[in-house]
């Protein structure tokens, strides 16, 4: 009994269409997370500069907030199935411009950025309402479980993508990842084709700027939702250190200028940690104070993100390999902790938010979990720049730490929140 309550939760997966979404995924993540690692190793690479992978951040944000909102009131107006479709084929079409240009040889730093650009708008569009869908799949006291599991297969991606990306760009280059990701994709595809239609069922509005303000004034009301957001942007702008990767895998552990095994592994190791985290999930679905353990869990991260700057400042190439594995422990525990803090804001969003009002929501929740990193990109890159790597890590964990601790004088009823009491 105790260890099926430690294992996590499989039942969700006894649903087809939850089932087919979920192992396509599998297939799926791992191409794109050789994406991940291709297109900041592509502009180090050209540029040698981690301000211009900061850039990154600057080119994902905008498509990110813009369409991320849009997309979430299109998933409230239109059959989801439809739109997921559509997002999917433009995802596989700006995979393939990434391939062509890197197989040209191109080296322009301002394509690799328009295109990343175009990819993250579909993504933006694509991701909330996918969101959206799972909990017309599977019954509402399976959510925790089922955001564990979508969490678990993303998160084993984001290893066995870097890793494959550590050992491949030295092999077959960057154009091939590109490649792998282009046809990875079309696993997804073949899942959501045959999802059955899911209509909306709210009155079938336009999906304009109205019904994008109309998502935040819902938003302003729910004051546990709200909150949510805010610890999880301070989390993740103050405490998302990846676009040093490429310059700490090169001037701190010895990586060649063109990507390595430490590049692979830094970009892994969160991952590593939370596939951990998911796997060993069961007790998940059994927290009733969860408002308290995602405080208790970004504190956690941040305080991981600390010690992961103070490994990095004493790491040189020689002392290097020691160093590296205790940097990656540091990443790999703030992985884990980052794992449940997410399966519980995504639960209280599912459960909190009616289904004509989710798909906004899950709108403005993609703009903070995948926008928040990109501003965070742009200010690591714009602090090492200034400070060095080791100083703008660790005191990106130090900032979230001070950060979260405020946000509980702002918003005490979070700390209160219980599942099916509230606050």
């Amino acid at each position: 009994m105790r260890k099926r309550r430690l294992l996590a939760d499989v039942t969700p997966l006894r649903e087809p269409h939850y089932r087919r979404l979920w192992t396509a995924g599998v297939v799926t993540v791992i191409g794109a997370q050789l994406s991940v690692v291709a297109v900041p190793q592509q502009i180090y690479e050209i540029t040698r500069s981690s301000a211009y992978v900061g850039l990154t951040g600057v080119f994902g944000l905008v498509p990110l907030v813009v369409f991320g909102l849009w997309g979430g009131a299109l998933a409230d107006v239109m059959d989801r199935r439809k739109l997921i479709t559509i997002t999917t084929l433009g995802m596989i079409a700006t995979s393939v411009l990434f391939w062509i240009q890197a197989a040209l040889g191109v080296n322009n730093v301002w394509l690799v950025l328009g295109l990343f650009s175009l990819q993250q708008a579909f993504f933006a569009v694509n991701q909330p309402t996918r969101a959206a869908i799972i909990p017309r799949l599977v019954p509402g006291e399976q959510l925790p479980a089922a955001n564990s599991l979508n969490m678990t297969v993303v998160q084993f991606g984001a290893i066995a993508g870097p890793l494959l990306a550590g050992v491949l760009i030295p092999s077959i280059g960057l154009a091939s990842l590109y490649l792998i990701d282009s046809i990875a994709l079309f696993a997804t595809l073949w899942a959501v084709i045959r999802l059955p239609a899911i209509p909306p069922t709210g009155p079938t509005t336009r999906a304009g700027l109205r019904s994008v303000l109309d998502g935040f004034a819902y938003l302003s009301t729910q004051k546990v939702l709200l909150a949510s957001f805010v610890v999880d942007i301070i989390a993740m702008v103050f405490g998302m250190s990846r676009a040093l990767f490429p310059e700490i895998a090169h001037e701190t552990f010895g990586d060649p200028a063109s990507g390595g095994t430490a590049l692979g592994l830094l970009f892994a190791a969160m991952s590593m940690g939370a596939v951990l985290g998911g796997v060993f999930s069961g007790w998940l679905p059994h927290v009733r104070r969860q408002g308290l353990a995602v405080i208790v869990c970004i504190v956690l991260w941040g305080l991981a993100m600390v010690g992961f700057g103070v490994a990095v400042g004493f790491a040189d190439p020689d002392s290097g390999p020691l160093l590296l594995w205790v940097a990656l422990g540091f990443l790999a525990f703030g992985g884990a902790v980052d794992m449940v803090s997410a399966a519980f804001r995504s639960t209280m969003l599912q459960q909190v938010a009616p289904d004509d009002m989710r798909g906004r929501l899950q709108g403005v929740f993609i703009v903070v979990v995948a926008g928040g990193p990109r501003i965070g990109d742009v200010l690591h890159g714009a602090a090492a720049f200034a400070f060095g790597t080791a100083v703008a890590a660790a005191g990106g964990g130090v900032l979230v730490v001070v950060g979260v601790a405020v946000s509980c004088l702002v918003f005490p009823a979070f700390l209160r929140y219980r599942v099916g009491r509230g606050v």
